[in-house]
This record gives structure tokens, C-alpha cells and sequence, in this order.
């Protein structure tokens, strides 16, 4: 644990961002129906270890932190329930919520003949906004609490784990700091989180601006989480942390496929 923590790794990689004013289709299931214009750029990924300590969603959009889990078999149903009652409780803590609901557990990977659904997302992009936010409000919670939280203070939170040490195709968040709302464009996510029946997902991707900070978790850990903000009801507050996998120049031909774990997750102050 150690030498990760000492050894600085700042790589150098294409992102792929959104065309400026296009809207992008994407199909999570049936990605080759997808419209999403690329507009590639090379960008520095920063190693955050360095300067976790002095992140906080209020300033940067994200956290990394150090919570292990017990949990270890995201794939039975009764440990995932388990491991969102977890979450919902870190992100409570993070946050000072007065309540959290989660939802869309994803469990992710790349390796060969992986679903499409369960494949890395290569492309920044927010997940979700106000319109998505509220709608799973509205399903999750009585429609008389749904209203009165809707009402209230509200963020979407992004919870994002290894299952095991990152090798291949790790996670960029790009600093919400210096990313504008004129840099985002509408995204639709048509059959969503694992369901080809479930209505359209609403959302933002990324355009290209040279004052976006990115940044990494070198061999990122399954005790170590990164809680990322998309989106705030408080307009003024700092939100739409953009993400994306991408292509560490660095990883040997024999990598482990990356195996990650991510959960949505919706703060009520």
C-alpha cells in the first residue's frame, strides 16, 4: 500500500470528449446504435493521492477515500443490497444528509466478451441531471417525501470502487472546478443501467476546454472509493464532476481486466 502511496504517476492520454453542441445518444446496451460525436484530445492525468487530503465536494466535486468493505460478492443479490446500505451510510457521513437513497448498482469490466452494459465508459460525461435526479426521487420515495425533498436541498453522488486493484482501463474525474456548464451538452442514455426497457436517462457530455484538471488513482484499491458530485439543486455549488475510463499508456499486455463496482446514490439535507 505503501509504495503506491509514495510514487507520483502522472500520465499523459487521449480523452475523448463530446463535439461541441452536438447532443449524443448512447445506447448502454447496443453501443453501435450510439451517436456520440468524437473530439479527442491529449490530456494529463494526475496522480490525486498526493493532494487527497485537501479535496472536498464543495471545492473539487470529489473525494477519494480509504472504507473498506466487507462485502466481496457484488454479484449475489443480498451482499449488493448490503453493500448499498454501506454506501448510502458513507455517502450520509460525507455529506451530513439527512437522508440517501441509492440506486443503479453497476458492476463493470473489460474483459473479452463483457456485455456492453458492463463495459467501461470511455468518454467524459456527467451521468445524470435534474431532470433523471427527480424522476428516480419520485420512484424511489412516497410521492408526498419525494415532493417535499424535491423541495429541499439535493445532490446526486457517484460512489466508485475497485472489486480488485485496478490494472487496466482505470477512472479519470475531471476536477468540477474547471469544468463550465458551457463546456456540457445533452446526453441521452437510452436503456440504462443494465434495463433496455427503462425509460431515457438525462445527462451531460463533456466538450473540450484546456482549463479541465484530470485525475487518477494509480492501482487504485478495493478499500480505497472515489465519491464523486454530478449534480447539486444548489445551482452555485461546485457539481457535474465529469468522468471517463481511458487508456493508461502504461499498462502491460498481461493486465487483469479492470473489475469495479459503482453505485448512484442521492443526498437529502
Amino acid at each position: 500500500m505503501n509504495d503506491f502511496e509514495t510514487v507520483v504517476c502522472d500520465v499523459e492520454t487521449t480523452m475523448k470528449y463530446v463535439v461541441r453542441g452536438e447532443k449524443a445518444i448512447f445506447h448502454a446496451g447496443e453501443r453501435e446504435k450510439s451517436y456520440w460525436p468524437v473530439d479527442e484530445h491529449p490530456v494529463i492525468v494526475h496522480d490525486v493521492r498526493p493532494i487527497a487530503d485537501k479535496l472536498s465536494f464543495d471545492r473539487n466535486g470529489f473525494v477519494l477515500v480509504d472504507e473498506p468493505t466487507d462485502v466481496t460478492a457484488f454479484t449475489d443479490a443480498a451482499e449488493l443490497a448490503r453493500y448499498q446500505r454501506q454506501t448510502e451510510a458513507l455517502v450520509r457521513r460525507l455529506t451530513g444528509a439527512d437522508k440517501v437513497v441509492s440506486f443503479g448498482p453497476m458492476i463493470r469490466t473489460n474483459a473479452s466478451g463483457a456485455h456492453g452494459h458492463n463495459q467501461p465508459a470511455f468518454g467524459a460525461h456527467v451521468d445524470y441531471g435534474a431532470r433523471t435526479v427527480a424522476d428516480f426521487t419520485r420512484d424511489l420515495l412516497p410521492t408526498d417525501e419525494a415532493e417535499r425533498r424535491l423541495q429541499r436541498r439535493h445532490m446526486l453522488i457517484n460512489v466508485w470502487r475497485p472489486i480488485v486493484m485496478v490494472e487496466s482501463a482505470p477512472l479519470a474525474v475531471c476536477d468540477a472546478s474547471t469544468v463550465k456548464r458551457e463546456d456540457l451538452f445533452d446526453s441521452e442514455v437510452v436503456g440504462g443501467l443494465g434495463d433496455f426497457r427503462r425509460r431515457s436517462l438525462w445527462g451531460f457530455n463533456l466538450a473540450w476546454n484546456p482549463g479541465h484538471r484530470w485525475y487518477w488513482v494509480p492501482h487504485m484499491q478495493p478499500w480505497e472509493a472515489l465519491a464523486f458530485k454530478l449534480y447539486d439543486s444548489n445551482l452555485e455549488a461546485t457539481q457535474f464532476t465529469a468522468h471517463s475510463a481511458f487508456e493508461d499508456p502504461n499498462t502491460p499486455p498481461d493486465a487483469a481486466p479492470r473489475q469495479s463496482v459503482e453505485m448512484r446514490t442521492i443526498a437529502y439535507l
